[in-house]
């Protein structure tokens, strides 16, 4: 996986964990909590305090010990470090079942991301509607995302098309991208891909389940 998480400093694995954090913080806020602890955060996330606190350390002080965390503060730094403090727009390629589903959830728009544009190469999708957004062609993806200096994407196409659907989307200026093909991208090294394969994800299930079954 290319990466570049804007600070070598900071190990990946480190940025991984400030969503998490984040959308415990969120869920805290919306049940009306204003303070919180790494102890609290643990027990939440199943992360050890003291691996809570060395991660959020990279970033400088947010806390004090025996008062702990300001839940809005710790958000609005967090939205910063992670540049969700504004709102992203993201291309999706690729309309079949699930990218329908991806455009259909509801779930980006108040974390800062916005699905504004989305492209299929089947004549049968191209001009339809989901969620209010016009199905493009992709002979269309380079101008639209070049115009509107779009640098994050969704792929949800077949595994034979992602590598060139990929392509075509780092070369208009993309510099992000969540991938659900079943397959490893070749992208610049100054590109960042995160993968979503949901078998994998079962595969590393059965491994510790199977045992359990003797």
């Amino acid at each position: 996986m290319a990466s570049n998480n804007g600070n070598g400093n900071i190990p990946d694995i480190v940025i991984s964990r400030l969503p998490i954090y984040l959308r415990a913080l969120n869920r805290l806020a919306a049940d009306g909590q204003e303070i919180t602890s790494s102890h609290e955060l643990g027990q939440r996330l199943g992360i050890s305090s003291a691996q809570i606190r060395k991660d959020l350390s990279h970033f400088g002080g947010f806390g004090k010990q025996g008062t702990g965390y300001h839940i809005s503060f710790l958000q609005d730094r967090l939205r910063k470090v992670l540049h969700v403090d504004r709102e992203w727009e993201v291309a999706l390629v690729g309309i079949g079942d699930l990218g329908k589903a991806i455009a259909r959830y509801r779930g980006f728009g108040d974390r800062g991301f916005h699905i504004s544009c989305l492209f299929d190469s089947a004549p049968e999708k191209v001009g339809q509607r989901v969620e209010n957004l016009l199905v493009q062609p992709l002979s269309e993806l380079h101008t639209t995302i070049e115009t509107r200096g779009i640098r994050l994407a969704m792929i949800a196409v077949p595994a034979e098309h992602a590598q060139a659907v990929a392509a075509h989307l780092v070369e208009a200026g993309v510099r992000g991208i969540l991938n659900y093909a079943p397959i490893n991208l070749s992208v610049p090294s100054n590109v960042h891909v995160q993968y979503i394969d949901p078998v994998v994800g079962l595969q590393r299930m059965t491994y510790y389940v199977e045992d359990e079954l003797i």
